[in-house]
């Protein structure tokens, strides 16, 4: 058993009412259960409890043992101080406030009703990934909706704040936060810290001063890449040159070639072709967070992340290297990648940061304009008759999945409450 069983229980009162007492047969009446306090502190403030006709208001803390609470280090906690009731699994000896005063417990042992526990328990030792597999189907298609748009826009959230903390970190720019977003995300997995690095090493700041040259933004991110140090061809030369002045004129480092992964990939995903397509994506895009945040549609962001890479690259993989056919763009579906992992999340975060939910609102439409293939995680509840039809209903699915699948974090899940009703009644 964990806590959260314990949790669970006292929000919504589930258990046995009559002659609820305290270990030491005080008389018990909950007045009010308290607000679930997610930060440092007891479980549950601004509780209202009755003990022994005298009526408290303060905290209540849970624990599975009483004992927990000074192997946690509550007897020394100040915040502790406000606890009025210790609610308990087994109350297995007294604790003491600071200053000595002796806590109220409740045992919650044998007031719980059986078939609840023992629904909780078959969750909780399930052996599928998806800890309720086996009662899906005796939940109503309303509750699995709700509980997967929850997930989906916990998972926007904790997307946007990872966007937020780069925003804060680059001085509240939001031009150089779209720009290592971008970059972090352009790098897919292989190559992401690589690309992260880049957006370190070069500065947004120095390649808006270029986006009218595609020739100068190519000799930036490959010289910046560390690409540029033997030139294999003439074209790359010339990109050497002009990285040369551009260096010493900003005073950039660049990067070690060892620090790009190139194994186990196709020419069309090699970071040099990626680098190409991020200059063409960059050229004549002076306010890149503006061109982020207004397009509209997906047509529209498949046009700015497909855009034309340059003659050379349409010819090239590598520099010095000729491909065997004409380069294409980058693919449609590495352009809905860059939607879901960089467009999307700019838009939660800024619509955290400024309070309209408008961009909130367009980052889940442009979710559903997508359609995604299924994933290792979409079809586990695929095999269970769910169905995804959009990145939404995917990126839900993954939300669902990691916060509450994955952790057995079934009493915080509006499906798993669902079933634990189901069985208490």
């Amino acid at each position: 058993m964990k806590e959260d069983f314990l949790h669970y229980i006292w929000r919504h009162q589930y258990f046995e009412k009559t002659e609820v007492a305290t270990t030491d047969g005080e008389p018990v009446q909950v007045i009010r259960t308290g607000f679930y306090n997610t930060e440092a502190g007891p479980d549950f403030k601004e509780a209202i409890i009755k003990i022994g006709g005298v009526e408290w208001s303060g905290s209540v803390e849970i624990h599975l043992k009483a004992s927990d609470w000074q192997r946690h280090q509550h007897h020394t906690d100040g915040k502790y101080d406000q606890v009025v009731l210790h609610v308990v699994w087994e109350a297995d000896k007294p604790v003491y406030r600071q200053d000595d005063s002796l806590i109220p417990v409740l045992e919650l042992q044998g007031k719980v009703n059986l078939q609840m526990l023992h629904r909780y328990q078959q969750l909780q030792q399930a052996h599928h990934a998806i800890p309720c597999a086996a009662f899906w189907p005796t939940v109503p298609e309303v509750t699995k909706l709700a509980m997967m748009e929850r997930a989906l826009i916990e998972r926007l959230e904790l997307k946007g704040e990872e966007v937020l903390q780069t925003y804060h970190s680059t001085g509240n720019d939001w031009e150089q936060t779209a720009y290592y977003t971008l970059l972090r995300s352009f790098g897919f997995k292989t190559n992401q810290l690589a690309f992260e690095l880049l957006a370190k090493a070069l500065p947004f700041k120095v390649v808006r001063q270029h986006v009218a040259s595609q020739h100068q933004l190519e000799a930036l991110l490959f010289g910046l890449a560390g690409f540029l140090v033997e030139p294999e061809d003439d074209y790359a030369a010339q990109l050497a040159k002009e990285y040369t002045f551009l260096a010493y004129k900003y005073k950039l480092q660049p990067m070690q070639p060892h620090q790009w992964n190139f194994l186990r990939m196709r020419p069309g995903n090699f970071p040099t072709v990626r680098l190409a397509q991020l200059a063409a994506v960059l050229h004549n895009r002076p306010s890149l967070f503006a061109t982020l945040l207004e397009l509209d549609t997906i047509k529209a962001y498949e046009i700015l992340f497909r855009a034309q890479v340059s003659e050379y690259w349409q010819q090239h993989y590598m520099l010095g290297r000729k491909a065997k056919g004409k380069q294409q763009s980058m693919g449609r579906s590495s352009a809905h990648n860059l939607v879901i992992n960089v467009v999307v999340p700019l838009l939660t975060a800024y619509a955290r940061h400024t309070g309209n939910r408008q961009y909130q609102e367009k980052a889940i439409a442009l979710l559903e304009q997508v359609k995604e293939e299924s994933n290792k995680y979409t079809r586990l509840y695929e095999e269970l008759g769910w169905q995804a039809k959009s990145a939404s209903d995917n990126q839900a699915a993954l939300g669902l999945f990691r916060f509450y699948c994955e952790p057995v974090n079934c009493m915080q899940c509006g499906i798993g409450n669902k079933i634990m009703k189901q069985r208490a009644s």
